[in-house]
Protein backbone atom coordinates (compact mmCIF):
# COMPACT_ATOMS: atom_id res chain seq x y z
CA UNK A 1 0.00 0.00 0.00
CA UNK A 2 1.41 3.81 -0.58
CA UNK A 3 2.43 5.46 1.74
CA UNK A 4 1.27 9.65 1.18
CA UNK A 5 2.16 12.99 2.94
CA UNK A 6 -1.05 14.75 2.93
CA UNK A 7 -3.71 12.24 2.58
CA UNK A 8 -4.71 9.04 5.07
CA UNK A 9 -5.71 5.96 2.80
CA UNK A 10 -7.24 2.92 5.13
CA UNK A 11 -8.62 -0.05 3.32
CA UNK A 12 -11.05 -2.20 6.41
CA UNK A 13 -13.76 -4.82 5.44
CA UNK A 14 -14.19 -3.44 2.24
CA UNK A 15 -14.35 -0.35 2.73
CA UNK A 16 -11.49 2.65 1.69
CA UNK A 17 -11.33 5.98 3.83
CA UNK A 18 -9.22 8.49 2.17
CA UNK A 19 -9.22 11.62 4.51
CA UNK A 20 -7.48 14.65 3.40
CA UNK A 21 -4.50 14.83 6.24
CA UNK A 22 -3.94 18.91 6.11
CA UNK A 23 -5.56 19.96 9.52
CA UNK A 24 -3.60 22.73 10.07
CA UNK A 25 -4.92 24.73 6.54
CA UNK A 26 -8.38 23.08 6.69
CA UNK A 27 -7.15 20.30 4.10
CA UNK A 28 -6.48 23.11 1.75
CA UNK A 29 -5.52 21.54 -1.38
CA UNK A 30 -1.58 22.26 -3.03
CA UNK A 31 -0.07 20.32 -5.75
CA UNK A 32 1.06 17.22 -3.67
CA UNK A 33 -2.14 16.83 -1.95
CA UNK A 34 -3.99 16.49 -5.24
CA UNK A 35 -1.66 13.93 -7.12
CA UNK A 36 -1.81 11.74 -3.88
CA UNK A 37 -5.63 11.87 -4.09
CA UNK A 38 -5.31 11.26 -8.19
CA UNK A 39 -2.95 8.23 -7.09
CA UNK A 40 -5.26 6.71 -4.39
CA UNK A 41 -8.47 6.90 -6.89
CA UNK A 42 -6.11 4.85 -8.93
CA UNK A 43 -5.20 2.19 -6.04
CA UNK A 44 -8.88 2.45 -4.72
CA UNK A 45 -10.04 1.32 -8.89
CA UNK A 46 -7.33 -1.35 -9.06
CA UNK A 47 -8.75 -3.08 -5.80
CA UNK A 48 -11.15 -5.59 -6.14
CA UNK A 49 -11.76 -5.96 -2.48
CA UNK A 50 -12.66 -2.54 -1.81
CA UNK A 51 -16.55 -1.99 -2.42
CA UNK A 52 -16.90 1.28 -1.07
CA UNK A 53 -15.03 4.30 -0.57
CA UNK A 54 -15.27 7.27 1.72
CA UNK A 55 -14.18 10.29 1.14
CA UNK A 56 -13.12 12.99 4.66
CA UNK A 57 -11.32 15.46 6.07
CA UNK A 58 -9.17 15.47 9.04
CA UNK A 59 -9.49 18.24 11.71
CA UNK A 60 -12.66 20.16 11.71
CA UNK A 61 -12.84 20.96 8.01
CA UNK A 62 -13.82 18.54 5.10
CA UNK A 63 -11.62 20.42 2.42
CA UNK A 64 -11.05 24.39 2.36
CA UNK A 65 -10.33 23.94 -1.54
CA UNK A 66 -6.94 25.70 -3.32
CA UNK A 67 -4.41 26.26 -1.06
CA UNK A 68 -3.61 29.97 -1.65
CA UNK A 69 -0.60 30.61 0.14
CA UNK A 70 0.51 27.70 -1.76
CA UNK A 71 -0.34 28.77 -5.48
CA UNK A 72 1.34 32.61 -4.58
CA UNK A 73 4.88 32.71 -5.31
CA UNK A 74 7.31 31.82 -8.22
CA UNK A 75 6.21 32.38 -11.74
CA UNK A 76 2.37 32.46 -12.89
CA UNK A 77 -0.06 29.74 -12.24
CA UNK A 78 -1.63 28.50 -15.57
CA UNK A 79 -4.92 28.02 -14.26
CA UNK A 80 -5.40 25.46 -17.59
CA UNK A 81 -2.85 23.82 -17.25
CA UNK A 82 -3.82 23.21 -13.09
CA UNK A 83 -7.20 22.23 -13.66
CA UNK A 84 -6.30 19.50 -16.36
CA UNK A 85 -3.53 18.36 -14.43
CA UNK A 86 -4.73 18.67 -10.85
CA UNK A 87 -8.26 18.69 -10.25
CA UNK A 88 -9.91 17.64 -13.27
CA UNK A 89 -8.31 13.81 -13.03
CA UNK A 90 -9.46 13.82 -9.40
CA UNK A 91 -13.36 14.42 -10.68
CA UNK A 92 -13.27 12.29 -13.46
CA UNK A 93 -11.79 9.59 -11.40
CA UNK A 94 -14.30 9.69 -8.72
CA UNK A 95 -17.34 10.18 -11.10
CA UNK A 96 -16.10 7.05 -13.67
CA UNK A 97 -15.18 4.70 -10.35
CA UNK A 98 -17.40 1.81 -10.60
CA UNK A 99 -18.21 2.03 -7.00
CA UNK A 100 -20.06 4.35 -4.69
CA UNK A 101 -18.41 7.17 -2.76
CA UNK A 102 -19.55 8.30 0.35
CA UNK A 103 -18.98 11.91 1.20
CA UNK A 104 -18.44 12.38 5.10
CA UNK A 105 -18.54 15.87 5.63
CA UNK A 106 -17.28 16.90 8.85
CA UNK A 107 -16.99 20.52 8.06
CA UNK A 108 -16.98 23.32 5.69
CA UNK A 109 -16.59 22.40 1.89
CA UNK A 110 -15.27 25.16 0.01
CA UNK A 111 -14.31 26.02 -3.29
CA UNK A 112 -12.73 23.47 -5.06
CA UNK A 113 -13.59 21.24 -1.66
CA UNK A 114 -17.41 21.91 -2.35
CA UNK A 115 -16.93 20.48 -5.95
CA UNK A 116 -14.94 17.70 -4.10
CA UNK A 117 -18.03 17.18 -1.62
CA UNK A 118 -20.75 17.09 -4.86
CA UNK A 119 -18.65 15.09 -7.03
CA UNK A 120 -19.37 11.81 -4.36
CA UNK A 121 -22.34 10.04 -4.55
CA UNK A 122 -23.72 10.50 -1.50
CA UNK A 123 -22.94 13.20 0.96
CA UNK A 124 -23.53 12.47 5.11
CA UNK A 125 -22.84 15.56 6.71
CA UNK A 126 -22.62 16.93 10.14
CA UNK A 127 -24.91 19.70 11.79
CA UNK A 128 -21.71 21.51 11.62
CA UNK A 129 -21.00 21.52 7.71
CA UNK A 130 -21.10 24.27 4.92
CA UNK A 131 -20.65 24.02 1.77
CA UNK A 132 -19.74 27.56 -0.10
CA UNK A 133 -18.75 28.29 -3.67
CA UNK A 134 -16.26 30.66 -2.38
CA UNK A 135 -14.46 31.17 -6.11
CA UNK A 136 -16.69 34.42 -6.36
CA UNK A 137 -14.95 36.05 -3.67
CA UNK A 138 -11.50 36.46 -5.29
CA UNK A 139 -13.11 36.93 -8.86
CA UNK A 140 -12.74 33.55 -9.83
CA UNK A 141 -15.93 30.89 -11.45
CA UNK A 142 -16.68 27.88 -10.40
CA UNK A 143 -14.54 24.78 -10.87
CA UNK A 144 -13.93 21.17 -10.47
CA UNK A 145 -17.50 20.24 -11.73
CA UNK A 146 -19.11 22.19 -9.77
CA UNK A 147 -21.14 24.08 -12.54
CA UNK A 148 -22.12 20.69 -13.78
CA UNK A 149 -22.96 19.20 -10.45
CA UNK A 150 -25.03 22.41 -8.67
CA UNK A 151 -27.67 23.29 -11.31
CA UNK A 152 -28.77 19.26 -11.53
CA UNK A 153 -29.32 19.25 -7.76
CA UNK A 154 -30.70 22.36 -7.01
CA UNK A 155 -31.65 24.04 -10.44
CA UNK A 156 -30.77 26.85 -12.44
CA UNK A 157 -31.67 29.67 -10.37
CA UNK A 158 -30.33 28.46 -7.12
CA UNK A 159 -27.33 27.07 -8.52
CA UNK A 160 -26.61 30.65 -10.40
CA UNK A 161 -26.99 32.64 -6.56
CA UNK A 162 -24.97 30.39 -5.12
CA UNK A 163 -22.12 30.41 -7.63
CA UNK A 164 -22.39 34.00 -8.56
CA UNK A 165 -22.98 35.39 -4.67
CA UNK A 166 -20.89 32.63 -2.80
CA UNK A 167 -23.72 31.78 -0.43
CA UNK A 168 -22.57 29.68 2.57
CA UNK A 169 -25.05 27.13 2.41
CA UNK A 170 -25.51 25.26 6.10
CA UNK A 171 -26.10 21.49 6.62
CA UNK A 172 -30.05 21.19 6.71
CA UNK A 173 -30.45 24.10 4.00
CA UNK A 174 -28.17 21.62 1.97
CA UNK A 175 -30.58 18.78 3.12
CA UNK A 176 -33.32 20.68 1.67
CA UNK A 177 -31.90 21.45 -1.55
CA UNK A 178 -30.71 18.11 -2.60
CA UNK A 179 -27.10 18.93 -2.12
CA UNK A 180 -26.52 16.32 0.98
CA UNK A 181 -28.42 12.46 1.86
CA UNK A 182 -28.34 13.22 5.55
CA UNK A 183 -27.48 15.22 8.20
CA UNK A 184 -26.49 14.40 11.88
CA UNK A 185 -25.29 15.78 14.73
CA UNK A 186 -21.18 15.47 14.52
CA UNK A 187 -21.44 12.77 17.34
CA UNK A 188 -23.35 10.66 14.87
CA UNK A 189 -21.55 11.30 12.00
CA UNK A 190 -19.42 8.27 11.99
CA UNK A 191 -22.36 5.88 13.05
CA UNK A 192 -24.26 7.54 9.94
CA UNK A 193 -21.61 6.71 7.61
CA UNK A 194 -21.41 3.05 8.74
CA UNK A 195 -24.85 2.56 8.11
CA UNK A 196 -24.15 3.59 4.49
CA UNK A 197 -20.82 1.93 4.01
CA UNK A 198 -21.96 -1.96 5.87
CA UNK A 199 -24.53 -1.53 3.00
CA UNK A 200 -22.64 -0.64 -0.11
CA UNK A 201 -19.67 -3.21 1.27
CA UNK A 202 -22.10 -6.44 1.33
CA UNK A 203 -23.97 -4.94 -2.13
CA UNK A 204 -23.49 -5.99 -5.54
CA UNK A 205 -21.18 -4.00 -6.94
CA UNK A 206 -21.30 -4.14 -10.33
CA UNK A 207 -24.79 -2.89 -10.41
CA UNK A 208 -23.84 -0.13 -8.67
CA UNK A 209 -21.09 0.89 -11.02
CA UNK A 210 -23.38 0.79 -13.39
CA UNK A 211 -26.19 2.47 -12.05
CA UNK A 212 -23.56 5.16 -11.42
CA UNK A 213 -22.83 5.27 -14.82
CA UNK A 214 -26.58 4.84 -16.19
CA UNK A 215 -27.29 7.87 -14.30
CA UNK A 216 -24.62 10.45 -15.60
CA UNK A 217 -25.19 9.34 -18.85
CA UNK A 218 -28.97 10.28 -18.84
CA UNK A 219 -27.91 13.60 -17.96
CA UNK A 220 -27.60 14.44 -21.45
CA UNK A 221 -29.45 11.53 -22.97
CA UNK A 222 -33.06 11.04 -24.74
CA UNK A 223 -35.52 8.50 -23.06
CA UNK A 224 -34.87 6.09 -26.04
CA UNK A 225 -31.27 6.44 -25.61
CA UNK A 226 -31.35 5.62 -21.90
CA UNK A 227 -33.93 2.85 -22.84
CA UNK A 228 -31.13 1.10 -24.74
CA UNK A 229 -28.58 2.07 -22.60
CA UNK A 230 -30.34 0.32 -19.56
CA UNK A 231 -31.14 -2.87 -21.80
CA UNK A 232 -27.04 -2.77 -22.36
CA UNK A 233 -26.34 -2.69 -18.70
CA UNK A 234 -28.88 -5.23 -17.44
CA UNK A 235 -27.16 -7.60 -19.99
CA UNK A 236 -24.05 -6.97 -18.40
CA UNK A 237 -25.86 -6.65 -14.44
CA UNK A 238 -27.63 -10.62 -15.79
CA UNK A 239 -24.14 -12.23 -16.61
CA UNK A 240 -22.83 -10.96 -12.97
CA UNK A 241 -21.89 -13.69 -10.22
CA UNK A 242 -23.92 -12.01 -8.06
CA UNK A 243 -27.22 -11.92 -10.31
CA UNK A 244 -27.28 -15.50 -9.74
CA UNK A 245 -26.96 -15.20 -6.03
CA UNK A 246 -29.75 -12.76 -5.75
CA UNK A 247 -31.97 -15.13 -7.67
CA UNK A 248 -30.97 -18.38 -5.92
CA UNK A 249 -31.68 -16.60 -2.26
CA UNK A 250 -34.65 -15.24 -3.48
CA UNK A 251 -36.25 -18.81 -4.62
CA UNK A 252 -34.01 -20.07 -1.06
CA UNK A 253 -36.17 -17.78 1.14
CA UNK A 254 -32.83 -16.14 2.41
CA UNK A 255 -30.25 -13.10 2.31
CA UNK A 256 -28.34 -13.16 -0.47
CA UNK A 257 -24.91 -13.08 -0.28
CA UNK A 258 -23.28 -10.70 -2.51
CA UNK A 259 -19.52 -10.71 -3.27
CA UNK A 260 -19.59 -7.80 -6.03
CA UNK A 261 -18.79 -9.75 -8.74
Amino acid sequence: MSTYTFIKYEVTAGVATITLNRPDVYNALNDEITFELQDALKTVAKDDLVRVVVLTGEGKAFCSGQDLKAAQGGQKRSFLQSLHKRYNPIIRAMRTLPKPIICRLNGVAAGAGCSLALACDMIVASEEATLIEVFINIGLVPDSGSSYFLPRLTGMAKAFELCAMGSRVKADEALTLGLVNKVVPPARLDEAVTEYTNYFAQAPTKAIGLIKKMLAKSATSTLDEMLDYEAYCQEIAGSTDDYQEGVKAFLEKRKPVFAGK
